[in-house]
């Protein structure tokens, strides 16, 4: 009976697991889950999450090191041959004493370098969080290029499938006119193999559509690809004509938010009191320390006749110690000096670090700006070339249905028209990614 239940819990949970699998692909994803999902899911995110927790640990210890401390301290000993008693004079005998002793000490001064490090270890913390968003950022992108990939891949999949249903529809009026004696046969095998390259067309178009749903599902770290769909999103044709953003503009706003810029620039305010810590190195330390130490032995007198009891014992033997503590440092490997010079490289390091992030994002921003140029000019003018093959098409398609255009400058001027369509899809989809991209240097959430 327990074996049963056992086996029925456990094909309920692994039913359970499955269906939560399984419904997730129920309904289609829209970009806004898509991003969430894999932020949520994403292992870089999660070990730089982890990153920031050690850091908040780190912080929070700097700060429990302002506080005294104190240790106490138990020992038990067994003594063999000659001990001292409680006059101080010399017995020859085995005895056993407890030592008990408690200990506090506290730094007055250690050229503030306890402050330092909390200072310090804050800003250590300020610059993960600004590399976590860093990442999330990156991820965000990689999540908006797949998704767009896919949009742009299942556009050239449909519109191929809608000729094909034309060529199709072609052949059957073909072969009427091929059974009726009045369209020679060798017009019927040039439209049967013009349905042949858009089949192969068309495979290759699915195979690149499950090649960019692949690609999404690894960003959103699932495990199967069956069943996943995303939501077409309603574009308003009129958001592409807009003004691009320049570079320059774009470049100033990023500077005041880039998370790789704050990170660095933190991280440069962080060596800063590193340098200083290392100064603390060379300073004198002034503690203070206080003490109590007592102990027992089990063959302390009292007179001849009677042992000393452990209250007699503990009044007798109660010491206490209070003091202060001035260390100076005279030579120690020249270890200060060292890491002294060791901070401040560090510190001209980070300089160049923040310098050389400035300059792959002014880089990063011209690039994406000039792309944009690119894709707006290449939109426009593919949209005036698709709009000139379709009455390019309509004008041989009236031709041809009377016979006066043979069925290979047909399909020359059909193919033309895909193609053109293709390059329209293409520029329309890399246009928008470009300006998604440069407004959201620019501050601005991606929403498609």
């Amino acid at each position: 009976m327990i074996k049963q239940t056992i086996t029925t819990l456990f094909i309920a949970a692994v039913s359970f697991v499955t269906f939560s699998q399984e419904s997730a692909y129920v309904e289609p994803w829209t970009f806004e889950q898509c991003v969430n999902y894999a932020l949520d899911n994403n292992i870089s995110v999660k070990q730089q999450k982890l990153n920031v927790n050690y850091r908040e640990n780190q912080l929070l210890q700097s700060k429990y090191n302002l506080a005294p401390s104190v240790n106490a301290n138990v020992r038990h000993n067994f003594n063999f041959g000659k001990s001292t008693q409680s006059d101080n004079t010399f017995i020859n005998q085995n005895s056993q004493s407890t030592n008990f002793a408690l200990n506090a000490d506290v730094v007055l001064f250690n050229g503030f370098a306890k402050q330092n490090t909390i200072k310090k270890r804050q800003l250590e913390l300020e610059y993960t969080i600004h590399d976590l968003n860093k990442i999330k950022n990156d991820i965000t992108l990689a999540v908006a290029s797949a998704y767009l990939q896919i949009l742009f891949n299942r556009e050239l999949v449909d519109i191929t499938k809608q000729q094909i249903d034309v060529t199709k529809l072609q052949l059957i009026d073909y072969n009427k006119k091929v059974d009726a004696g009045s369209m020679p046969k060798g017009k019927l095998f040039e439209t049967e193999a013009q349905l042949a390259n858009e089949e192969l067309t068309l495979t290759n178009y699915e195979n690149e559509l499950f090649l960019a749903k692949l690609n999404l599902i690894q960003l959103l770290e699932l495990e199967s690809i069956e069943g996943f769909s995303i939501v077409t999103p309603q574009f308003d044709e009129s958001l592409l004509d807009i003004s691009i953003l320049k570079a320059e503009t774009v470049f100033s706003k990023a500077l005041e938010y880039r998370p790789e810029i704050k990170s660095k620039e933190i991280k440069l305010k962080s060596m800063e009191y590193e340098t200083k810590i290392s100064k603390a190195q060379l300073m004198p330390v002034l503690s203070a320390y206080a003490g109590y130490n007592n102990f027992y032995n089990n063959k302390y007198m009292k007179d001849t006749i009677l042992k000393m009891p452990l209250s007699d014992q503990l009044n007798l033997n109660a010491q206490t110690t209070v003091g202060l503590q001035l260390q100076i440092p005279i030579f120690n490997g020249l270890s200060g000096k060292t890491n002294l010079k060791n901070s401040k490289i560090s510190y001209q390091s980070a300089k160049y670090d923040l310098e050389l992030e400035k300059n792959n994002l002014l880089k990063e921003i011209q690039q994406l700006n000039a792309d944009a140029i690119a894709a707006m000019k290449k939109y426009y003018s593919s949209k005036k070339a698709v709009e000139s093959y379709e009455e390019a098409f309509r004008y041989i398609q009236e031709k041809f249905n009377l016979g006066i255009v043979t069925p290979l400058e047909y399909n020359e001027v059909k193919n033309n028209l895909i193609n053109a369509g293709s390059s329209f899809i293409q520029s329309k989809y890399e246009y928008l990614f470009k300006v998604k991209i440069l407004n959201y240097y620019n501050g601005e959430e991606i929403k498609l």
